[in-house]
């Protein structure tokens, strides 16, 4: 299967993974370090993203949604597989290739204080990628870009000379977003981009990443695990398990005919706003807790958890299918 066949129409493709691995070792000695085992913290994901929509990555923390994100923008090299932007190789991009593709793709990080230099202002954060890439110099052209940086994220002006320190983290976050926007990128990794904010302020930041995809036509994949969050902003969503893709749907869909066993459970996990439905509606819990990714089971990765589960789960591991149009299952059991 072509990873291009996961974006549901293969002609508009932005970015393209194929059989992805990231494998980080386990060491043992402190001279003579050798390694002993391996944590696989991404296992053989195929995945593609459109150009202009907003592609969901959801699953249980450790699950290697972050790691996909970090491989994605050169933080993390692969140890098999490919990425392609553009359908070029983007870990086989030279020194200026590399800063070409750095000023394409951008990223807004969970903790928007860890990720801002406090010893910074805000008006040079955001100004840093200009400076960095050679975009800008002049100081008119530089004020001028970072007011309307500020304007575009809705920030006040006079906060170009505060320090991150005396911002609230919404504020934050959105400094952070107005540097991932200075140089014009065209997709943008937001990784846990609002899980640290109050959830009134998380309102306001995703109307404000919905707001700037449409007026600058961004490609987006939104790492998270608030699927509420996931469900407002994503076009599609892919869900992973210990490493692995199990499912992969147009968000409506996804959310009101789920597939896989461990997709159902994850959004069964979701608590309802009503007290009385909340407490009347039958609780799912899913037995055992997950495996280590040092070593992960045979076949399925989900069979030890999953009440559905036959011989072949145990033996074989089980490729992503087409249910039905667009909508992608790694489950042999299930039928459409």
């Amino acid at each position: 299967m072509h990873a291009a066949d996961l974006s549901g129409n293969g002609h508009d493709v932005l970015l393209e993974i194929t059989d992805l691995e990231k494998h980080f070792p386990v060491t043992k000695g402190i001279v003579f370090k050798r390694t002993v085992a391996q944590v696989k913290a991404v296992d053989g994901v195929s995945l593609s993203i459109r150009k202009g929509e907003t592609l969901g990555l959801v699953g249980e923390s450790g699950c290697g949604k972050t790691t996909i994100g970090r491989c994605i923008l050169k933080l993390e090299t692969p140890t098999n597989g490919r990425i392609r932007f553009y359908g070029e190789d983007v870990h086989g991009l030279d020194t200026q290739a590399t800063k070409q593709f750095r000023r394409r793709v951008q990223a807004v990080f969970q903790d928007p204080y860890s990720s801002l230099n406090p010893r910074m202002k805000v008006g040079d954060i955001i100004t840093e990628p200009l400076t960095i890439h050679g975009v800008q110099s002049e100081p008119v052209a530089m004020g001028n870009r970072l007011r309307e940086l500020l304007d575009i994220c809705g920030l006040p002006r006079m906060l170009a000379n505060s320090y991150p320190h005396e911002m609230s983290g919404g504020q934050r976050q959105r400094v952070g977003i107005a540097r991932a926007l200075a140089l014009n990128p065209e997709f943008i990794v937001c990784d846990e981009a609002v899980s640290a904010l109050d959830v009134s302020i998380q309102a306001q930041v995703i109307n404000l990443l919905e707001d700037l995809r449409e007026e600058f036509d961004l490609t987006y994949l939104f790492i998270g695990h608030d699927l509420s969050v996931v469900k407002h902003l994503c076009h599609r969503v892919a869900v992973m398990y210990l490493g692995k893709l199990v499912e992969v749907a147009e968000a409506d869909e996804l959310f009101d005919n789920p597939k896989h066993p461990y997709t159902c459970a994850l959004l069964e996990s979701v608590p309802v706003p009503d007290p009385t439905v909340e407490r009347q509606r039958p609780h799912r819990t899913l037995p055992g807790e997950v495996p280590s990714p040092i070593n992960p089971p045979a076949g399925c990765v989900f069979h030890p958890r999953c009440s559905l589960a036959v011989a072949s789960c145990r033996q074989e591991i089980p490729s992503l299918r087409e249910l039905r149009e667009s909508h992608w299952t790694a489950c042999p059991v299930i039928e459409s």
